[in-house]
């Protein structure tokens, strides 16, 4: 299934959207990932957690709206494609062994190592 597709699909059977509209920014990345070769990567949703849809103030179970897709971005190491629904943050990806156990103090010389 094309990437799109996947997206309305999600779009309009769990969250209850008429359809979904991409920015032509999204949709550049879309066309993008395709030539890359990940088109058959699984989508996760980034959206607000506050309503099913875009729009944080809109309780219960909203229907028949338009889901605005902003932007497309992809973890290929982490193996997902990601649409940006609205306004929303993404935190970085961390390592998985906390930066600060390479760092100290060298008790002679008082220099910081471990630092870059």
């Amino acid at each position: 299934m094309p990437i799109v597709e996947k997206i309305r699909t999600i779009a309009q059977r769990v969250y209850g959207a008429e359809d979904i509209e991409l920015s032509p920014e999204a949709q550049a990345k879309i066309d993008y990932f395709n030539r890359q070769g990940f088109g058959t990567l699984p989508i996760c949703m980034a959206k607000t957690h506050l309503s099913l849809s875009h729009m944080p103030d809109k309780k219960g179970v909203p229907t028949g709206f338009v889901l605005p897709i902003r932007d497309v971005r992809a973890s290929i190491g982490a193996g997902f494609i990601y649409p940006l629904v609205g306004t929303m943050s993404t935190m970085p990806g961390l390592p998985t062994r906390p930066c600060f156990y390479d760092i100290d103090l060298d008790p002679e010389t008082e220099e910081i190592t471990g630092l870059f």
